[in-house]
């Protein structure tokens, strides 16, 4: 039996989002940077759950993404500009891992970040199915 080479699912959407041209100008990380106060453009990205279909030989992760920005309008953009670069990952190679299909779980929705208070922000949840190799 050969060992599984699982990809770093946060990265891989990070690394994908920042070379966007629709992301010019936000924040893309796994973390909030030093500072961060919810008021900025920011997409975070979480793996927050997902499971291994061993039938399939499929990763099926569960990722968030906390969208941030200076007003909710600006957030609103930013979610949705997000959401449609993550629905393009389909065929994305990461390593010697490929992106098979991702599916929303939940598109984006408001939701105040009562930590900031400051800030405006939407979550997404997306469910990516990824052949490791």
């Amino acid at each position: 039996m050969s060992v599984l080479n699982f990809p770093d699912v946060e990265r891989l959407v990070v690394d994908f989002l920042e070379d966007r041209p629709e992301m010019v100008g936000v924040t893309v990380d796994n973390r909030p940077p030093a500072g961060f106060d919810g008021t900025q453009k920011a997409v975070l990205v979480s793996r927050v759950g997902g499971v291994w279909v061993d039938d399939l030989h499929l990763d099926k992760p569960l990722l968030d993404l906390e969208v941030y920005g200076p007003d909710k309008t600006t957030a609103h953009a930013v979610a949705l500009a997000a959401r449609a670069c993550v629905l393009e990952l389909i065929g994305t190679r990461y390593g010697t891992a490929v992106v098979t299909d991702v599916d929303e779980a939940d598109g984006p929705r408001w939701l105040p970040d009562y930590n900031r208070p400051a800030g405006n922000r939407y979550l997404a949840t997306l469910r990516l199915s990824i052949r490791p190799a």
